[in-house]
């Protein structure tokens, strides 16, 4: 216990904050492949948990039900009460509804009114009414997702029948989402923090646009969702699935959703689309949330980012001048009423710093920094130990 105290400067003390990252992987397999395959239903891998409610489920790296199973990241969908899927024949509407009004109200916040905002992209001012929503496990992205450094690689192939184990041609047609802009293009008028424009661009096969375009070509990237780096949620329009602009709410994107086991679309009409595909806003109207989520995951070719940990740190420059902490509070210091290193009354006393400690104002130990070894300390020199506190 030390009985002579030094008290803090202004200049004694420097604050820093530094942003350490990880990369992340998420491949596709994790997500669908490894514990699913032939005979297992979509929805009932081991390591993918569904609820009795029925609104969202959840993804695992390992069998849930296993110890070492960690969560990835859960999917659920919404829509808007404007949508043009909303309606009372829409199998789970209500809950539908109140999922992308539960997501909106935590992403987007209230207008003037006290209505609850509807999800828009910035960059052309449309409304996304028909969402997909992935918040990631607060384990993955520790305090942020890195600006800019999110990407998710998914398949919207329409032109092969799905099935557990993908065919071949699955994968044959992929979109990439980027937040490319979100180092230095990202918007903070959201009441959980800052957020960035995914944009779409061309990863496998060939992808038409309206008016014959193709991803990546003139027009640009087209923008279909957002990424809230805070909260760690992304939003992806179903535009991503759609096939004409009156499905899309405005997002541009290119294909069609396919024909599987849980959203399917039964038709024999000869149309300019293969008649064993379907579109997003054919198959929500029949389709559970668990469903939707089950198709969509399944989409997944691969999902990576970097997280971001920030540390905060207060540094303390603990300076002993020439005349401070010359002596020792150990007992063992002295003997006999006389200081064990000194042989006569005039020579110099000596110490030996071991050990910092950081007091509050009224002197309770806070805080205690030792050594690698013993510092010699006498009238001859100065000691400025660089203290670093992190939280």
């Amino acid at each position: 216990m030390a009985t002579t105290f030094k008290n803090f400067l202004s200049n004694d003390l420097a604050n820093t904050r530094t942003l350490l990252h990880e990369a992340i992987p998420i491949t596709g397999s994790i997500v669908s492949g490894t514990y699913g395959g032939a005979g297992v239903a979509l929805g009932s891998e081991t390591n993918i948990k569904t609820y009795g409610h029925g609104i969202f489920e959840s993804v695992y790296d390992y069998p849930y039900l296993s110890s070492s199973a960690n969560q990835i990241f859960d999917v659920t969908v919404g829509i808007a009460s404007n949508s043009s899927v909303s309606a009372s024949t829409t199998t789970q509407n209500a809950k539908k509804i109140n999922i992308y009004n539960q997501m909106a109200q935590y992403l987007v916040g209230y207008d003037t009114t006290g209505s609850i905002k509807k999800f828009k992209l910035p960059t052309n001012s449309k409304e996304m009414r028909d969402c997909y929503f992935i918040p990631f496990s607060r384990l993955l992205i520790k305090d942020e997702i890195k600006k800019g450094s999110f990407t998710l690689d998914m398949s919207v192939s329409g032109t092969t029948t799905f099935t557990q184990t993908k065919a071949t041609n699955y994968f044959v047609h992929r979109i990439k989402l980027t937040d490319t802009s979100g180092s230095n293009g990202y918007y903070v008028d959201s009441p959980v923090g800052e957020y960035g424009v995914l944009f779409a661009s061309t990863s496998a096969g060939t992808l038409a646009l309206l008016q014959g375009e193709t991803l990546g070509n003139a027009k640009t990237n087209p923008a279909v969702g957002l990424l809230y780096y805070q909260a760690g949620i992304a939003v992806i329009s179903a535009s991503v699935f759609s096939q004409a602009q009156n499905e899309e709410n405005g997002a541009l994107a290119g294909a069609v959703y396919p024909n599987h086991a849980s959203i399917i679309r039964t038709s024999n009409a000869a149309t300019a689309v293969d008649a064993s595909t379907v579109g997003f806003h054919l198959a929500a109207t029949g389709a559970t949330i668990a469903q939707l989520a089950d198709g969509f995951r399944n989409r997944i070719y691969n999902i990576s980012y970097n997280n971001t940990t920030e540390l905060n740190s207060t540094i303390y420059f603990c300076r002993a001048g020439h005349s401070d902490f010359n002596y020792s509070s150990n007992p063992t210091y002295l003997t006999g009423s006389s200081i064990r290193v000194k042989t006569r009354a005039a020579d110099t006393p000596i110490s030996y710093i071991t050990t910092v400690g950081l007091y509050s104002a009224d002197n309770e130990l806070l805080a205690v920094a030792k050594l690698s070894e013993p510092l010699r300390k006498d009238p001859t020199n100065e000691i400025t130990l660089r203290v670093r506190l992190d939280f």
